[in-house]
C-alpha cells in the first residue's frame, strides 16, 4: 500500500494493520518523510493545539540500585561522581519553576526503594504542593516501587508518572538488563499507577542493537493496548561507559535522529491525543532537533532546571546539550525556539493529556 494512502486512513482515524506502521517507519524517501511529519502536526493541532507545555526537569539524584546495559548511571559504573541534591534545594528550584510560570515539573533519579528515599520523596511532594498553593504540576519518574509507595507519593501530590520500558520485545530486554530486572514488573508497576489514579506515561528507545522496526510497532501498539496517557522516548544514544557501546559498531546519527522523529509522527498519528515529549536526545543529534520534534508531532518540552554544578554527573548517555546552561539561559533558548516555529508555550497551565482527560471524563 502506498505512504498516502497510509497517512490518510491515519488522518481520518481509520484503523490500519501493523504491517501499514511498519511501512510508514520504514520510509526513506525525504519527501515522504516530510508528508508523514506534515500529517503527524495536523493532527496534534486537531487534538493538542500547536502549544508546547513546559516541563522543568529537577535531576535530583544519580544513585541507582538498577544496572541496565545502555545506562550512564548504571550502579556499576564506578567513574560516576554519586550526588543526592537536598530537599531545601530541590523545592526551591520547584519554587523557581513555579514563578516562571512553568505549569509543571518533573522529578527525576536513579531508582532507589529504601524508605529513606520513598520518604523523602514524599516530604518533597507535599513542601511543593504547600509553597506553590497545589499550582504547580508534579510528574515523577522514579521508577518501579510498590502500590503503596506509588499511592502515597499520589496522596502528597504527584499526578504523573513516567516509566520507560525501553522495549516490549523481551528478548531484546533482557540482552539490555541483567538478570534481575524484570519486564513483567515493569508492566505491573504502570498497571499500578493507572490503578491509583496517576497519567500514566512510559516510552522506548529506538535504533538499538538487534531491534527491528516490527519491534517499534509493537511498542506503538502496546501504548495503544496500555491506554498510556504521555510519551517520554528518544533515539538510542551510545555511552561510552556502558557495555550497549560494544554492540554498537554501525552507529549513525544522522538515522538514528529520523528515526526519532518518525516514532513520534506515527505514534501521534495512531495515538492521537496523548502528550508526547520532545526529548532533549533529539538535540543532542540535532541542534535543532527539538523543534523539529515539535513539528513532528510532539508537544511536550522538558526544560534542565537542575543547577548546572550536577548536571555532568547526570549523563545517562554522551553528548547531553545544555550542560553548563543556567535554568534561566535554557528558558530563554527554548523560548525562541518554540516562538520560531510559530508556537506558543502553555505558561501556567499543567498541559494534561487530552486522552486522559477523556478516559476519566467518561
Amino acid at each position: 500500500m502506498k505512504t498516502k494512502t497510509i497517512i490518510e486512513k491515519l488522518l481520518a482515524n481509520k484503523p490500519v494493520e501493523k504491517n501499514e506502521l511498519i511501512a510508514l517507519l520504514n520510509i526513506s524517501n525525504k519527501a515522504e518523510i516530510q508528508e508523514l511529519y506534515k500529517a503527524a502536526y495536523q493532527v496534534k493541532i486537531e487534538t493538542v493545539g500547536p502549544v508546547a507545555y513546559f516541563r522543568g526537569i529537577v535531576e535530583m539524584s544519580n544513585q541507582c540500585i538498577k544496572d541496565c546495559y545502555y545506562c550512564g548511571i548504571r550502579r556499576s559504573n564506578a567513574e560516576v561522581e554519586r550526588y543526592l541534591i537536598s530537599e531545601d534545594e530541590v523545592v526551591q528550584t520547584a519554587m523557581w519553576a513555579h514563578a516562571q510560570r512553568y505549569g509543571s515539573m518533573v522529578l527525576q533519579t536513579g531508582e532507589r526503594q529504601d524508605n529513606q528515599f520513598t520518604a523523602m520523596i514524599e516530604r518533597i511532594l507535599l513542601r511543593i504542593r504547600d509553597e506553590s498553593n497545589g499550582e504547580l504540576g508534579v510528574t515523577l519518574s522514579l521508577g518501579e516501587q510498590s502500590e503503596d509507595v506509588y499511592n502515597t507519593w499520589f496522596n502528597a501530590g504527584a499526578h504523573r508518572y513516567l516509566l520507560r520500558i525501553e522495549t516490549t520485545n523481551n528478548k531484546l530486554y533482557s540482552q539490555l538488563h541483567p538478570p534481575d530486572h524484570s519486564f513483567k514488573e515493569r508492566v505491573n508497576c504502570l498497571k499500578k499507577l493507572r490503578k491509583l489514579g496517576y497519567q500514566v506515561g512510559t516510552g522506548v528507545m529506538q535504533g538499538l542493537p538487534g531491534q527491528t522496526t516490527a519491534d517499534l510497532v509493537d511498542d506503538i501498539m502496546f501504548f495503544k493496548e496500555m491506554d498510556i496517557d504521555m510519551i517520554g522516548m528518544g533515539p538510542f544514544i551510545v555511552h561510552e561507559q556502558t557495555p550497549l557501546a560494544n554492540e554498537a559498531e554501525n552507529y549513525n546519527a544522522e538515522r538514528q535522529f529520523e528515526l526519532g522523529l518518525k516514532m513520534i509522527a506515527v505514534c501521534r498519528l495512531f495515538l492521537r491525543d496523548v502528550n508526547i515529549a520532545a526529548t532533549t536526545a533529539l538535540q543532542a543529534l540535532n541542534p535543532t532537533g527539538r523543534e523539529l520534534g515539535l513539528q513532528a508531532g510532539a508537544n511536550i518540552i522538558m526544560p534542565n532546571i537542575t543547577d548546572t554544578k550536577y548536571r555532568k554527573a547526570y549523563q545517562l548517555y554522551d553528548g547531553k546539550p545544555c550542560l553548563e546552561d543556567s535554568s534561566g539561559m535554557c528558558k530563554g533558548c527554548l523560548s525562541k525556539r518554540i516562538d520560531s516555529i510559530g508556537e506558543t508555550i502553555g505558561l501556567g497551565k499543567w498541559g494534561d493529556s487530552p486522552h486522559f482527560k477523556k478516559r476519566t471524563d467518561k
